[in-house]
C-alpha cells in the first residue's frame, strides 16, 4: 500500500473488500454515527440525572438546617477527583482520521501552547467558581419562584453569544425550541407556590436580583467560551479532553472557594451547623458527599454536549431538566402536582423534540450529501 508523508498528514490509500464478508461490515463513517449518538444520549442522562439530583440534594441541605453559602458553593465542584479514573481509561492519542471511498487521511492536531491551555483552564475556573457564587446568592436573597424566574434569562443569553461566539446557525425548529422551553420554565415560575425569604430589604432583594441574572450570563458565557476553547486552542477530538476541562476547571473553582470559604469565616460555623442538621450528622456527610458527586455528574454532561454538539444544545438540555424537578419532588417531597407543573412539563419536552428534530433533519440532510459525494466518487473511479 503506498503512503504518502507530508507535514502531519498520512494519506494512505483506501483498500477494497477482499471478501463478501469484509464488504458487509459497517463503513467507519456509519460507526462514528453511532458513536456520537451515543455519546449524546449518555451525556444527556449525566445532565438530567446530575442536575435533578443535585437540586434535590441542595433543598434537602437547606431544608435540614444547612446555612454556608460557600459550602452550598464548595460542593457543585470538589467531587472533581472522582473523575481522574474515566480519565485515564479514556485517555486516547488526539489523531483524527478522515475516510473516503479512495483515501484515509489521518491528521494529528497540533496542540496550542502549554501557557495558552493553562490561561483557559484557569480563565474558565474563576469564572465557574465566580458563576455557582453568584448563583448561590441568588438563591439566598430571592424567592425561588423569582430566581427561577431570572435564571430562564440564560437561554437568551446564550442564543446571543452562541451567535458571535460559536457562529450558531438558528433555524425556526431551534427558535421554537427555545422559546418553548423559556416559556416552560417561566410558567413554572410565576405559578406563585414559593414564598421565599421574608422581611429581605430592598438592597439584599436587588442584589440577589443582580446576582442571579449576572450567573445567567456568566453561566451562558461559560458554554460558549467552552465551546469555543475546544474548536480553537484545545484541538482535540476525544472525550478525555471533556474530562481534562471539567478536572481542571473545578480544581480552580475549588481552591476559590476554600479561600472564600475561610477568608469570610463560615468555616467555624460548620461544626455547629453539622449539630443542628434535623437528620444528624452522617445524613449531613453523606448530603454534602452526594451532592458533590451529583454536580460532578452534570458538569460531565454539560461539557460533553458542548464537545459533542454545540453550547446551545447543552443549555437547552440544562433548561429540560428544571420541570423534571417538581416530578421528582413530587415523589421524594410528596410535593403537589397541578396543572400548571403538567402544563410545564409538555412544553419542555415538546421544545426538546422540536430541537432534537432539527438534529435529525441536519443529520438526514449531511447522509444525503455523503451519499451523493459518494455517488460521484464511484462514478469517476
Amino acid at each position: 500500500m503506498d503512503e504518502v508523508e507530508e507535514g502531519h498528514l498520512h494519506i494512505k490509500d483506501a483498500q477494497e473488500p477482499s471478501s463478501p464478508k469484509d464488504a458487509n461490515q459497517p463503513s467507519p463513517a456509519r460507526l462514528k454515527h453511532w458513536k456520537w449518538w451515543f455519546l449524546v444520549i449518555v451525556n444527556i442522562v449525566f445532565l438530567l440525572v446530575g442536575q435533578s439530583v443535585a437540586t434535590l440534594l441542595g433543598r434537602f441541605y437547606y431544608d435540614e438546617g444547612g446555612n454556608s453559602k460557600w459550602m452550598a458553593t464548595l460542593v457543585q465542584t470538589a467531587a472533581f477527583p472522582i473523575l481522574l479514573l474515566p480519565l485515564f481509561a479514556f485517555r486516547s492519542p488526539t489523531i483524527t482520521t478522515i475516510t473516503t471511498p479512495q483515501t484515509t487521511i489521518t491528521a494529528i492536531t497540533t496542540p496550542s501552547s502549554l501557557a495558552t491551555v493553562i490561561f483557559v483552564y484557569v480563565s474558565l475556573g474563576l469564572l465557574v467558581g465566580a458563576d455557582n457564587l453568584m448563583y448561590s446568592y441568588g438563591l439566598l436573597y430571592l424567592p425561588v419562584s423569582t430566581y427561577s424566574l431570572i435564571c430562564a434569562s440564560q437561554l437568551a443569553f446564550n442564543v446571543l453569544l452562541s451567535y458571535f461566539l460559536n457562529s450558531q446557525k438558528f433555524t425556526p425548529f431551534i427558535i421554537n425550541s427555545v422559546v418553548l422551553l423559556t416559556f416552560s420554565t417561566i410558567l413554572l415560575a410565576v405559578r406563585g407556590e414559593s414564598s421565599g425569604p421574608t422581611g429581605m430589604s430592598v438592597g439584599k432583594y436587588m442584589a440577589g436580583f443582580l446576582c442571579t441574572l449576572g450567573a445567567s450570563a456568566t453561566y451562558s458565557l461559560i458554554l460558549s467560551l467552552m465551546q469555543l476553547s475546544f474548536q480553537r486552542i484545545l484541538k482535540k477530538e476525544t472525550f478525555s479532553v471533556v474530562l481534562e476541562m471539567q478536572i481542571y476547571t473545578s480544581v480552580i473553582a475549588t481552591c476559590v472557594c476554600v479561600v472564600g470559604l475561610f477568608a469570610s469565616g463560615e468555616w467555624r460555623g460548620l461544626g455547629d451547623e453539622m449539630e443542628g442538621f434535623v437528620k444528624g450528622k452522617v445524613s449531613y456527610v453523606m448530603t454534602l458527599v452526594w451532592t458533590a458527586v451529583a454536580w460532578q455528574i452534570a458538569a460531565v454532561g454539560v461539557v460533553g454536549l458542548i464537545f459533542a454538539v454545540s453550547s446551545l444544545f447543552s443549555n437547552v438540555i440544562s433548561t429540560l431538566a428544571l420541570p423534571i424537578v417538581p416530578v421528582l419532588a413530587v415523589i421524594f417531597f410528596h410535593d403537589k402536582m397541578d396543572g400548571v407543573k403538567i402544563v410545564s412539563m409538555l412544553l419542555a419536552i415538546w421544545g426538546f423534540v422540536s430541537y432534537i428534530y432539527q438534529h435529525y433533519l441536519d443529520d438526514y440532510k449531511s447522509n444525503m450529501t455523503r451519499s451523493d459525494v459518494n455517488e460521484v466518487c464511484n462514478a469517476t473511479a
